[in-house]
C-alpha cells in the first residue's frame, strides 16, 4: 500500500517528522515530500484524488479514507502544509474564506458577544450581521489598534476578540500580544484574520492566537484563479479543533480535491512572491507620496505609519497592500478607468496588480455613516501590488493620475 495513507495518521497537522528543522521557504515548497511521503509512482506533484468515496479493504479495515467530505488525501496534504507554515495544531481547508469564517462562528452559542476590528473586510461584516439575526450572536466594532477602546466593551457574555491586522482596507495594525493578554484576563478567544500578510510575514499563533483565518484565495493561492479558506487552531486548543472538525465534516464546506491541488501549487511560490510584492509595494508607496493628487498613503511599511513599530515587533514583513486617498472622487474614477497594466478588479494577493474602489466594491454594504467614519470614502482606493516590474506599475499609475 502506498504511504499516501500515511498522511491520514497526521491529518491536518504540521507535525511531520523533521518539519520544524526546515525554514519556511523550504516547507512551502516541499510540504510532506521532503521527509515521509512518496507519492504514487514517485510523482513529484501531489496527485489529485478526484473521488467522492473510497473502497474499503475489508470489514473494519480501510486505507484511512472513506468519503471526501470527511477527508481526502490531496486536501489532507494541503492542510498539513498550512499547519506547518502557520504553526497550527489543526488546519481545515474550506471552500472559501467566508466559509472558514462561518465555521468559526458556529462555535458560539446564541447570546454570545464578539468584539471585532471596526475596519473589517465587508463580507465579514455582512456575515456578522446575518449571524446576529439568525444565530443570536452580537458584535461590537471598535478600533482594536487602540487597546484602551477594547477593554471597556467587554461584557459578561463576550466570548472572543476578532482581529484583522493589518485591517482591510485602512491598514490599521493591532498589537496581538496586547490582545492576547486581554483575552487571558477575561477568558476570551483570540481570533485573527491573517490574510493580508500570510504566515510568511506573520504567525498569529506564535503571538497567542487561538484561531487563525485565511482567505486562501489571496496570497496563499496567489494567482487569482481559485477560491479557498483556512481555519487554523493553536496546538494547545485541541478542544476547539475537535468541535470544528465535527462542524466541518457535518456541514461539508470543505475544499475540493482539485482546488486543494491548486493551493498546494500556489503555496510553493508564496515566499518568493511575497518578497517581490513587498519590494514593489515599497517603491510604489514612495512614488504615491510624491503625487500632488494623492492626499495620503496608508502602507504599513512606511515609518510614519501609526502601526509601524508594532509591525516591526510582531511581523517579518509589511506585505503588498496599499490604500490611499486622492483629492476628489473624480480623480479616483479617472484613475480606475485609465489604468492599463493595473487591473480594476476586486480581490487581492495575486501575481497581477489590482486596484479596487472599496466604497463601490468590497465595502459597498457598509452604512454611509460607518464608511465615512472609517475613511472609506469616494476618493479612497486600495492597491494590491503584484509581481510585475515596479517601474512599469509606477508609470501606469503616473499616467492614470495625470
Amino acid at each position: 500500500m502506498s504511504n499516501e495513507a500515511g498522511i491520514r495518521s497526521q491529518q491536518r497537522t504540521g507535525q511531520q517528522s523533521g518539519a520544524s528543522d526546515y525554514h519556511i521557504e523550504t516547507r512551502a515548497v516541499h510540504g510532506y515530500n521532503h521527509i515521509d511521503l512518496v507519492h504514487t509512482y514517485g510523482s513529484i506533484s501531489t496527485p489529485i484524488f478526484q473521488t467522492a468515496t473510497f473502497q474499503h479493504i475489508g470489514v473494519k479495515h480501510s486505507t484511512g479514507y472513506d468519503y471526501t467530505r470527511v477527508s481526502n488525501p490531496t486536501r489532507d496534504e494541503l492542510e498539513s502544509l498550512v499547519s506547518s507554515l502557520e504553526g497550527a495544531g489543526t488546519t481545515l481547508a474550506c471552500a472559501t474564506g467566508m466559509a472558514a469564517v462561518d465555521v468559526i462562528l458556529s462555535l458560539f452559542d446564541p447570546g454570545s458577544h464578539i468584539i471585532a476590528t471596526d475596519d473589517l473586510y465587508g463580507g465579514s461584516v455582512r456575515l456578522f450581521d446575518t449571524a446576529e439575526r439568525t444565530r443570536g450572536l452580537s458584535f461590537t466594532y471598535t478600533d482594536t489598534s487602540d487597546l484602551s477602546q477594547v477593554e471597556p466593551l467587554i461584557r459578561p457574555e463576550t466570548r472572543a476578540l476578532y482581529i484583522e491586522t493589518p485591517s482591510n482596507p485602512t491598514m490599521k495594525v493591532t498589537d496581538l500580544r496586547a490582545m492576547k493578554a486581554l483575552c487571558e484576563q477575561h477568558h476570551l478567544l483570540l481570533i485573527v484574520d491573517n490574510t493580508f500578510l500570510s504566515p510568511y510575514y506573520q504567525r498569529p499563533i506564535a503571538l497567542g492566537a487561538d484561531l487563525v483565518i485565511h482567505s486562501g484565495t489571496k496570497y496563499l493561492e496567489g494567482h487569482n484563479d481559485t477560491l479557498a479558506g483556512f481555519v487554523c487552531t493553536a496546538p494547545d486548543r485541541e478542544d476547539l479543533a475537535e468541535k470544528l472538525l465535527l462542524i466541518y465534516k457535518t456541514v461539508g464546506c470543505n475544499l475540493a480535491p482539485f482546488d486543494s491541488f491548486m493551493l498546494i501549487r500556489g503555496i510553493k511560490t508564496l515566499t518568493v512572491r511575497m518578497d517581490r510584492i513587498q519590494d514593489n509595494a515599497m517603491k510604489i508607496a514612495a512614488f504615491l507620496k510624491t503625487q500632488p493628487k494623492v492626499l495620503d498613503v496608508l502602507y504599513v511599511g512606511l515609518p510614519e505609519h501609526p502601526g509601524y513599530q508594532v509591525s516591526l515587533s510582531q511581523t517579518t514583513g509589511f506585505g503588498g497592500m496599499i490604500s490611499f486617498h486622492v483629492d476628489t472622487k473624480e480623480t479616483a474614477y479617472h484613475l480606475l478607468e485609465n489604468v492599463k497594466l493595473i487591473k480594476f478588479a476586486e480581490s487581492l494577493g495575486g501575481v497581477e496588480t489590482l486596484i479596487t474602489h472599496p466604497r463601490l466594491q468590497t465595502h459597498a454594504d457598509l452604512p454611509a455613516e460607518t464608511a465615512q467614519k472609517l475613511g472609506i470614502t469616494d476618493n479612497f482606493l486600495r492597491l494590491s501590488v503584484g509581481i510585475e516590474n515596479a517601474d512599469d506599475l509606477i508609470e501606469d499609475l503616473r499616467q492614470a493620475l495625470a
